[in-house]
């Protein structure tokens, strides 16, 4: 697969990347994905949640009301998940929601993500990005020059450069990272990738190993 590759003012520069069938070209296996993006997700979560169960909550013990005759049910105390300031049944308890998954299955995940990005045409790929000072305007400038000011973007560069991820921080929708680091919910939750040769290059050394 042949791409065009631009500048950051959006212009083509006339010279084409061909990306490898390998990675780009294989058929997006959407499981695996599913399996990576959960896992990602699953990582995020603190699990310090907690209710109060009946045997926590501070209330009267006393017996309520009298066990016959009333018509009702028999209640025996304030803390009965029923009455109102009572304990939660089955609440939430803190947990660990972390789960693991083999590097072969993360790393088919990235390679499907990728793959399908391509085969859609939501991948442009750029000569390079750099700024002199991290200037927001300049950011701004560069995605409106490929009409993605309004959509959700992740750049892609080689190492990490201070001026273009201060750049990229408070522009809303969009995302900086570097091509050992992007993950699989990054890739699937950008609208259009924006990637450099040297990633390009990066991404595929790094699966070839």
């Amino acid at each position: 697969m042949e791409l065009a590759v631009y500048n950051i003012a959006g212009k083509d520069t006339g010279k084409k990347v061909t990306l490898s069938d390998e990675i780009f070209g294989i058929v997006p296996n959407e499981h695996v994905v599913y399996l990576d993006v959960k896992q990602y997700l699953a990582n995020q979560r603190q699990g310090t949640h907690k209710a109060k169960e009946r045997a926590e909550v501070s209330r009267s013990t006393r017996k309520i009301k009298k066990q016959k005759g009333t018509g009702g049910a028999r209640a025996g105390s304030m803390k009965s998940p029923l009455m109102k300031g009572g304990g939660r049944i089955f609440g939430p308890r803190p947990r660990d929601y972390h789960f693991k998954l083999n590097k072969k299955v993360k790393s088919l995940a990235r390679q499907s993500a990728l793959a399908a990005k391509a085969q859609s045409g939501d991948i442009a790929i750029l000569d390079s990005v750099a700024f002199d000072t991290p200037k927001t305007k300049a950011y701004l400038t560069m995605l409106k020059a490929f009409s993605l000011d309004n959509t959700k973007t992740l750049l892609i560069t080689p190492e990490v450069d201070k001026n273009v991820v201060l750049s990229g921080r408070n522009v809303p929708k969009a995302k900086v990272s570097t091509a050992s680091d992007v993950n699989t919910y990054d890739l699937v939750n950008a609208t259009k990738l924006l990637i450099t040769e040297a990633a390009i290059q990066k991404i595929e050394s790094s699966f070839s190993k």
